[in-house]
Order: structure tokens, then sequence, then C-alpha cells
């Protein structure tokens, strides 16, 4: 894919805030789902590293540090759950995205247990809703730079709306 394809999104950060690129891993057997992660947060200013697999996924946990994995649930080799299971005895400080074509009650599950063992963990449903994805990881760059959350749709902020409608 050329460079010129992926050129950031412009951001509602005050003029003169800088933007802190996550280093995200993007763990799903699925190349096709693999590459639509990749090149969203990839567009959105974010370094992205893939692991295909249970064990790759592991593997490039114990030897990086990232501030979010996108997980799906069912891999090849395994589940999704090893993998949370490891970033749990790692102490991983991050935030987790489950990205998974499971049905609610399974995703929710994961959410039940990464929470048990002190890690966020938000879900998205697949087929994958890039929108969705993108103000997560935006929210999740901001939060990273101890910036509020301010979700966005169709270039309109929607931080003030709310907190008028908390007046």
């Amino acid at each position: 894919m050329p460079r010129s394809s992926l050129s950031p999104i412009s951001s509602n950060l005050p003029d003169g805030a800088e933007r802190r690129a996550l280093q995200l891993l993007v763990v799903d057997d699925d190349a096709t789902q693999r590459s639509l992660i990749t090149v969203a947060a990839k567009q959105a200013g974010h370094e992205v590293t893939v692991a295909p697999s249970v064990a790759d996924a592991i593997e490039k946990l114990r030897a990086a540090r990232f501030d979010c994995v996108t997980l799906d649930l069912v891999l090849e080799d395994g589940d999704g759950i090893d993998v949370l299971r490891e970033m749990a005895a790692a102490k991983f400080g991050g935030a987790v995205i489950v990205i998974s074509g499971m049905d609610g009650k399974r995703r929710s599950a994961a959410r039940s247990f990464a929470r048990s063992v002190g890690i966020e963990l938000q879900s998205l449903p697949k087929p994958l809703d890039l929108a969705a994805l993108r103000i997560s990881l935006a929210n999740l760059g901001k939060t990273a730079m101890g910036l509020p959350a301010i979700h966005t749709w169709g270039g309109v902020a929607t931080d003030a709306i709310v907190e008028r409608h908390r007046a």
C-alpha cells in the first residue's frame, strides 16, 4: 500500500497539543482483520505490531511494551483468554480491545475475566466498525497523555454537549 494512503487523520486536540502515538499490538489470525485494524491504527498515527497467533502474541508481549492490544478471542492455536492470562501474569498496564465475532456472552465473559485480573478491556463485535475502533484508539491516546476523552462523530466534538446536559 502506498505510504500516501496512510496519512494521519486530523485531530480535535487543541492547537499546539502533540498527539502521542500508541504502541499497538494487533492479535488476530485473520489476515484481512489484521490488515483492516493495522491500516486504521496507522492512519490515526499509531505504531502497530501484529501477531497472528497466541504464541506469537505472548512472545511479542514479553519482548516489548504496548499501550493497547486488540485481541481476537478465537485464534488457530488457542484462545484469546490465554493471551489475557499471560498479560495478567506480566502485570500488563495497558488497555485491551477485544474484537471478536463471538457472541456478546463470550465477549462479556472475557471482560469479566480481564477485570478480575486488573486489565481494562473494551469489546467490539465483528464485523468491525472502523469508526468505533478509531474513536476507542483516539480516546486511549488522549487518556495516555492525561487529557480527557473527547468523543467525536462526523467532526463534531460532543464533550461540550455532554457538559451542557450535565449542568
